[in-house]
């Protein structure tokens, strides 16, 4: 599914089907009640599907959405549109008092909203004094998120690198999360890798690196930490050919975070953008559903996200682009039997 600007017709195209402009869209919402902005090719009438079936959370996280929110106005649109936790923003998390925690833990236990993951505030991936320097303030940002009852850090790992070749960089990426995993541990928090299967991707430097679940599997044990994992992410298990087999093998406890993704639709499996995805469901090109169900049986209980990197998404307001997302999560979750 393509995303097709016309200047003359104001609105985008979605493989021939119009996308209104955000007024025009946001008045026929309020009539149908509907806000579907992509063209569904599936039948969704999965009635006989039972949602209980799942124990993971639908998860708002505004900056994957295009969506600039303070900790409390994540929290609010999340609330608002139906989703079940929130991203935690170390940082502000950080900067609260014992009161203000409480006051904050109390307004989310009465929104009936949960934390989700956090993102990791340590750059990893360059030089070592950027390095240092990140992982100096990260016993602040560990000590506010634990404080506030989080307790999974999320991070990705890239898949190329222009200097080191694949051996170089594996010992790198073990020796600078030995040290994240071991502070992070200190405050009873897990750390989450997300690895990057997108083919196009693996060209992109010299030196190609990890871009599979079984590589990810082997920097874990390379560090030695109880506490390092995985983030799954939808897109990059169906970019690196990994299966519902592998995720089926893991310990639920070892994933930190789910990524639902679609691809659009006329472009070869190798040829896909990473920064070109589709919300879950958009178009079929990514079989969610064996996806999901592995998920189910290995009784995975954290967040699941989406993270589109779509630019008509981008365009909508936050309050069309929070309901949008979330229509479409609780309608790939449907397809969980």
């Amino acid at each position: 599914m393509i995303p097709i600007y016309s200047a003359s017709s104001r609105y985008y195209l979605f493989d021939n089907y119009p996308i209104m402009n955000r007024r025009t869209f946001i008045r026929a919402a309020a009539v149908s009640g509907a806000v579907a902005p992509y063209a569904l090719q599936n039948s969704l009438s999965a009635g006989a599907h039972k949602a209980h079936a799942r124990k993971f959370t639908l998860n708002f996280v505004g900056g994957a959405l295009g969506i600039k929110a303070d900790q409390k106005r994540a929290i609010e649109l999340a609330h608002k549109h139906g989703f079940e936790s929130v991203e935690a923003q170390s940082a502000y998390l950080a900067g609260l008092s014992k009161g203000q925690v409480k006051d904050l833990l109390g307004e989310m236990k009465d929104k009936g909203i949960s934390w989700g993951s956090s993102g990791l505030p340590v750059d990893f991936r360059k030089d070592r004094a950027k390095f240092e320097a990140d992982l100096a303030e990260l016993p602040k940002h560990a000590k506010g998120l634990q404080a506030a009852g989080v307790t999974r850090v999320n991070t990705w790992i890239m898949p190329t690198h222009a200097e080191l070749t694949y051996n170089e960089n594996f010992k790198q990426h073990t020796r600078r999360l030995w040290e994240v995993a071991k502070i992070l541990g200190d405050h009873d928090l897990r750390l989450g890798f997300e690895y990057v299967g997108t083919t196009t991707l693996l060209i992109r430097d010299k030196y190609p690196f990890l871009h599979t679940l079984a590589e990810t599997q082997e920097l874990c044990a390379a560090i030695g930490t109880n506490n390092v994992g995985y983030v799954l992410d939808s897109w990059h298990w169906w970019q690196a050919g990994d299966s519902a087999e592998a995720i089926k093998k893991l310990d639920p406890q070892s994933i930190t975070l789910v990524d639902l993704n679609d691809a659009p639709r006329g472009v070869a499996k190798q040829e896909q953008i990473d920064g070109h995805r589709e919300l879950p469901l958009a178009t079929g090109v990514i079989d969610l559903k064996p996806f999901l169900e592995a998920l189910v049986h290995i009784g995975y209980e954290g967040p699941a996200r989406a993270e589109p990197f779509n630019q008509p998404l981008r365009e909508m307001d936050d309050d069309l682009a929070s309901q949008t997302t979330i229509t479409f999560l609780k309608k790939a979750v449907k397809l969980i039997s």
